[in-house]
């Protein structure tokens, strides 16, 4: 099908940046990306719980708001309760975040979160305005065993259920092969072409073509300015979500300027 979904680049820092540096980064980055990257694609960074405030306080404080979407890197699916040390949607809303990542393999390996577990968060996520950034991905090991297919197609459709074809034509997906994150190692843009393109093929079955045809798909995994434009070249591959190099703004802006 035809690549015409405007492109999401997404900055995931992860636990690092105080609120002082995140400001210092922020500003950065506001200077690097130009308008003509804005017009191109969509750029969101998930900063750290307690750097929320501060970047979002930046973003809409310039005499004209600066277009870079404010996102989380996790949510709570319940909006209030005894659950210490938990994120509230409705709180994150209020912040005016756009999008909160979802399903993230370091929730799900380090934390143990369970494919019900995000698809509740993906629900609280749209209930409150948001748009999820719905993560997939298979191991190292499932990967050499043949696994993928299965793992990422369970993933999605676990992660999906519950939605109707609307919804899940605005929201996004993040293929994130976990053997590729933070370790150098990245999929080949035909590999990571062939995983979102199945991606997509699930999403088609399930919900229809209109959907499929809506829904973005990012890659996730050691993106690099070095080989963003190839990755992005791909049919199926409407965007990144980036780890590493997000927290450097001039690799991030270099990313976000792909194009060039």
């Amino acid at each position: 099908m035809t690549k015409v979904r405007k492109p999401l680049i997404s900055g995931n820092w992860k636990m690092h940046h105080n609120h002082f540096e995140a400001l210092q980064l922020v500003q950065k980055l506001s200077y690097l990306i130009t308008p003509d990257d804005f017009a191109a694609v969509d750029v969101s960074i998930h900063p750290p719980f307690t750097d929320l405030r501060t970047v979002q306080t930046y973003l809409i404080s310039e005499k004209e708001p600066i277009p870079i979407a404010l996102g989380a890197q996790h949510c709570h699916y319940d909006d209030t309760g005894a659950f210490t040390g938990e994120v509230s949607p409705a709180f994150l809303a209020k912040l005016e975040v756009a999008y909160v990542i979802a399903g993230h393999s370091e929730r799900r390996e380090v934390f143990g979160e369970t494919d019900e577990q995000v698809n509740a968060k993906v629900h609280a996520i749209l209930r409150h305005g948001m748009t999820p950034i719905l993560c997939c991905g298979e191991t190292l090991e499932e990967r050499e065993a043949s696994h993928t297919e299965a793992k990422v197609t369970g993933q999605v459709e676990a992660g999906l259920a519950g939605l109707t074809a609307d919804q899940v034509a605005g929201l996004v997906l993040a293929y994130e092969p976990i053997w590729a994150i933070g370790t150098g190692r990245t999929a080949s843009s035909e590999d990571a072409q062939g995983v979102c393109g199945l991606v997509r093929t699930v999403v088609e079955g399930r919900f229809g073509a209109e959907a499929a045809a809506g829904v973005r798909i990012q890659y996730g995994g050691s993106v690099k300015p070095t080989n963003a434009a190839e990755l992005m070249a791909q049919p199926d591959i409407d965007g990144a979500l980036v780890g590493g190099a997000s927290l450097d703004a001039d690799d991030f802006a270099r990313i976000v300027g792909y194009r060039s």
